[in-house]
């Protein structure tokens, strides 16, 4: 069978195994010019393939969302940027230089005029040049963090209180008391 003579109505499998024939009988193999298309694949279509070759697609995709830039403007989001914008957005990923963050619209708006210098803050809080635009989404401002009613301090036993007393002033003392504090709360 020649190259180009299966009819149309014959489909492109037809079509495939005649080019194929006739691409060996010109001395090459077609399946070994296609790119990831090795022999052991030939064998069969659910022929195993190595482990190596599958890793890439896979692990692409993660590796993107877990950027170590990103994930550094993600924890130093509040003072990269500052309290007051902080508080109306979030940063939901940094891929390839440009940032993507979610706000309000009104905010959008603000943040598009302030690009500039939200870009110069980022990039020198980073001490490099991570961000170069800015990509804004719409998203609804993120509720207030729930306000902690404030510690009531907890009268502790005596022997543990002359123990604290008797320590001398710094932050070990400090982080003890702390603790003390924290382990002779009663919870509701």
């Amino acid at each position: 069978m020649r190259y180009g003579s299966a009819s149309p109505r014959q489909g492109r499998v037809l079509f495939w195994r005649a080019y194929q024939s006739s691409s060996r009988a010109a001395g090459g193999c077609v399946a070994d010019t296609k790119p990831g298309y090795t022999a052991e694949a030939r064998k069969g279509y659910g022929a195993p393939r190595p482990l190596g070759s599958l890793m890439a697609p896979l692990t692409r995709p993660v590796l993107r969302r877990l950027h170590p830039g990103g994930a550094q403007v993600m924890a130093e989001w509040e003072n990269l940027v500052g309290p007051g914008l902080a508080s109306r957005t979030t940063p939901r990923a940094l891929e390839r230089g440009t940032l993507t963050i979610a706000c309000a619209g009104p905010v959008a708006m603000e943040l598009t005029m302030l690009a500039p210098q939200v870009m110069a803050r980022i990039n020198a809080g980073l001490g490099r040049v991570a961000v170069t635009k800015l990509r804004f989404v719409q998203a609804k401002a993120a509720p207030p963090p729930p306000v902690k009613p404030p510690m009531v301090p907890v009268v502790l036993p005596p022997p543990i209180a002359a123990k604290l007393d008797s320590m001398t002033e710094g932050p070990l003392r400090e982080a003890l008391a702390k603790l003390a504090q924290g382990v002779y709360r009663k919870t509701p």
